[in-house]
């Protein structure tokens, strides 16, 4: 995206422009995200990964910088199917349901990170089930590059 371009998000006729700056690790781990890749973030001194990345260290306030690749494979840490139609704040359209969303412990990651999860094979779906990032066919360095998770056998 060059910093020309605004966000522009709709919600029925309204529109609210976002200008928006993820900073240095916010674009390191989105712009992995076109290589099919997942960053997280390792703490100098208690060597937690953090994904996505952040700057310092919760329990140690270390200002992290080793970026690592994690996944992409993981466990579900926690899960829900939204079977209730609401409206969409990114697009500003009623969201098909159902669906699935959860937080997943990315393979050489400590903390849960949080996205949609496919319900196809709903009766698969548990916690500490393995599951694999499937990513968008068009990937463009943002969040939607990943499509969901789905479960592995």
């Amino acid at each position: 995206m060059s910093e020309s371009e605004r966000l522009i998000m709709k919600s029925g006729d309204a529109e609210q422009p976002f200008n928006y700056a993820v900073g240095m690790h916010g674009s390191k781990f989105f712009n992995a995200l076109k290589d099919k890749k997942i960053l997280g973030i390792k703490c100098p001194k208690c060597s937690k990964v953090y994904v996505p990345p952040r700057r310092v260290c919760g329990p140690c306030y270390e200002e992290m910088d080793e970026f690592v690749e994690v996944g992409p494979q993981g466990v579900i840490g926690t899960f829900t199917i939204l079977r209730y139609a609401f409206i969409d704040p990114a697009t500003g359209e009623q969201k098909p349901v159902p669906y699935g969303y959860g937080f997943v412990r990315l393979d050489g990651a400590d903390t849960l990170f949080q996205h949609y999860i496919d319900i196809s094979k709903e009766s698969s779906l548990k916690i500490g089930a393995r599951v694999e990032v499937v990513f968008a066919d068009q990937l463009k360095g943002m969040i939607t590059d990943i499509k969901h998770f789905r479960t592995i056998d």
